[in-house]
């Protein structure tokens, strides 16, 4: 019997990166603010588990400014497993509770290409799994995934849930990864609870998403929706360098534990600072109702012929980037954003705002 335990999302202040060696910073800043979190964590129950939000290592910068994604692979990416999870690991063993993190890391077979890329590490310090981040990418986002180059993924490692969707079975629960935009998809966490999940990591949500109540909104439905334990921090406060004296608060807060309900059983809304977010969570409780109920345990009630039919016609190009690195900001939006809104319109699954609709008249 696994018995309820706390767990803990830090909210970190991050300095953005120019070099690998800056993660340093954001590496000794954690280590403290992990020291807060847990011990007053723990004075309910004990904490078996420490999430750090994306871009707790990193931050943001490939993306902000725009930069060319293999210099970032050369320069600011990492390897997993490496320095920076041996620095989480030595966190892991010391609190004894199982970490979760995430980072821009290199696939050791793909030259000049990097990842966004979630991992855990068990509390004797072993990377356990790695989720890389399958789809979709924000539009400003430079990192390859699996679907980029989905042909070479699944001779490499299957088409099946593992692949894509990892999960796995330790002393505190079945943990899965689901970051960030990839909540913003019924299907991630749909697909993850169908592998078992029953903790699952979403972080971070930039602001006017978390203000707009959308990052709260999408997490509690994703929890309800297949009876998940939901584990959300979302970042502090942002220094676009190291050196930079003011931050900015591009996240806006509104982190969150949900239970599988959907319920908040942890909420934090500062985001102004470094903070943390803390919650229990009670597997005997979710594996219970999973069990016993009969209305709100939807996933023993799907039709799954039926909904193979919504999937059948391809949408998003996969292979996108098998032959060449990722695209930067207007490149993805000309090539990209306006051929997946146009397909769109040329299906008839949207309809034309009349603007669209008669400029297609006029054309004629």
């Amino acid at each position: 019997m696994i018995k309820p335990y706390s767990a803990v999302g830090l909210i970190p202040t991050v300095r953005g990166i120019r070099k690998r060696k800056d993660i340093k910073i954001n590496l000794e800043h954690l280590s403290h603010l992990v020291k807060a979190a847990s011990w007053l964590s723990s004075l309910d129950l004990p904490v078996r588990l420490i999430a750090f939000p994306e871009g707790a290592l990193q931050g943001f910068n490939d993306e902000v400014l725009d930069l060319d994604h293999a210099t970032f692979a050369r320069e600011g990416a990492i390897d997993i497993p490496g320095e920076e999870t041996e620095f989480l690991g030595t966190i892991a063993k010391e609190y004894g509770a199982f970490v979760i993190a995430q980072a821009k890391a290199r696939h050791p077979d793909l030259k000049d290409r990097f990842f966004n890329v979630g991992f855990i590490i068990n509390p004797r310090g072993k990377v356990i799994l790695q989720h890389y981040k399958v789809s979709p990418l924000f539009p400003v986002e430079h990192s390859v995934c699996p679907h980029d180059v989905y042909d070479w993924w699944v001779e490499k490692y299957g088409r099946n849930l593992q692949a894509f969707w990892p999960v796995v079975d330790t002393e505190i629960g079945r943990l899965g990864i689901m970051m960030a935009n990839e909540g913003s998809y019924p299907e991630n966490a749909r697909a993850l609870a169908l592998n078992g999940a029953e903790v699952v990591y979403r972080a971070s949500y930039p602001h006017p998403a978390t203000g707009n109540e959308m990052f709260e909104i999408q997490t509690r439905a994703r929890a309800l929706d297949n009876n998940l334990y939901i584990v959300a921090p979302n970042m502090g406060t942002y220094y676009l360098f190291p050196e930079e004296t003011t931050p900015i608060d591009t996240f806006g807060g509104r982190s969150f534990i949900i239970n599988y309900k959907g319920q908040i059983v942890g909420r934090q809304d500062y985001g102004g600072g470094s903070t943390y977010v803390g919650g229990v969570v009670d597997i005997e409780a979710l594996r219970d109702h999973r069990a016993r109920a009969q209305w709100d345990n939807w996933m023993k009630d799907l039709r799954t012929e039926l909904y193979q039919i919504v999937y059948k016609d391809p949408i998003y190009p996969k292979n996108l980037y098998l032959k060449r690195e990722p695209m930067k900001h207007k490149e993805y939006r000309d090539k990209v954003i306006r051929r997946q809104i146009r397909l769109m319109h040329d299906r008839g699954i949207w309809a034309k705002p009349d603007r669209l609709a008669g400029q297609s008249r006029a054309a004629k």
